[in-house]
């Protein structure tokens, strides 16, 4: 039985060598980067194939060989694949669910707790020696989120994640996703628009659908309160990215966390680098190294699941 795997794009995950893909088939390939016109030749004879949020369109699925029966991608989203490709051409789509939900859970918590201290306008002052915070009384907004509300548009498993976190701290929770489920003490679901109106911290855990981009524009940031943050370590495209950048400059809104964004990495003259209400990271909610060996895990649990007739974690 073929058995080869071709793993296209390892460096987004194995930045530091750490991951040994040889441990998902005898017969593993790996390339640090694959550009799209090496993708076709590199998969001629694979079994599967293990793609990190590479792009995989309609009309490249349709030339691809007849060998390829898996796509495996190596994250939560698959929005880079196209699902009604792969299953007209026999294509099973794999995905990597829940496995870096408490770190990316940490991040956005991460966010929430910096903002409300104003930490990233600290840092600068000290980086431009500026001491004022030490020598006279402090010059930021500081805050308590204990009492605060925080709301969550879609709740999966990092959004529960971050539930609790957000219980922990004493915070009310507000949730809008497609199927709500039943109100809790201090917990209650509700629509869109209420969700904007009443948070303090509005936090982004859905997936990135032709309904969901954008869900964040112009007309959503109107709704918010001005004191209220932005936080989104889901997908760069749920934000209209120039909308948010012209409400942080008006002062529409307090700040924002931004882990993701429209385009990554951001182009070098991007304003979102320098705003003092912004704190901007490079993807890194899924890259910690525990989080990483657990993603080679369950990529081979995919893997080999496939070739033994127990596929798991299907979305096509």
């Amino acid at each position: 039985m073929n058995q080869k795997v071709v793993v296209m794009n390892a460096g987004k995950m194995n930045y530091d060598g750490s991951m040994d893909f040889s441990c998902l088939s005898p017969e593993t390939v790996v390339y640090d980067a694959t550009a799209p016109e090496e993708f076709l030749p590199r998969i001629q004879g694979a079994a599967a194939i293990v793609t990190k949020e590479l792009p995989v369109p309609a009309d490249l699925i349709a030339q691809f060989p007849d060998s390829v029966k898996l796509i495996c991608e190596a994250g939560t989203g698959f929005n880079n694949i196209d699902i009604a490709a792969a299953r007209a051409k026999g294509i099973t789509v794999t995905n990597i669910p829940a496995y870096s939900s408490q770190r990316v859970a940490q991040t956005a918590v991460m966010f929430l707790l910096n903002l409300s201290s104003t930490m990233q306008t600290q840092i600068r002052m000290l980086e431009r020696g500026d001491r004022r915070n030490f020598t006279e009384h402090i010059l930021v907004p500081h805050q308590e989120v204990n009492g605060k509300t925080i709301g969550l548009i879609g709740c999966g498993n990092i959004g529960n994640e971050v539930k609790k976190i957000a219980l922990a701290l004493g915070m009310n929770v507000l949730i809008y996703k497609r199927h709500p489920g039943e109100d809790s003490e201090n917990v209650r679901y509700v629509d869109l628009d209420t969700l904007l109106a009443q948070s303090d911290y509005v936090s982004l855990h859905c997936p990135l659908t032709p309904q969901t981009k954008h869900i964040i524009d112009a007309a959503a940031i109107e709704k918010m309160k001005p004191t209220a943050f932005i936080i989104n370590t889901s997908r760069g495209a749920l934000i209209d990215e120039l909308a948010l950048i012209a409400a942080l400059q008006a002062g529409r809104i307090a700040g924002a966390g931004l882990d993701v964004q429209e385009t990554e990495p951001p182009a070098q003259d991007n304003p979102l680098y320098t705003m003092e209400n912004v704190i901007l990271t490079p993807h890194m909610g899924w890259k910690g190294y525990e989080t990483r060996q657990r993603l080679l895990s369950i990529i081979k649990d995919d893997v080999q699941g496939f070739f033994n007739g127990t596929p798991v974690n299907v979305v096509s």
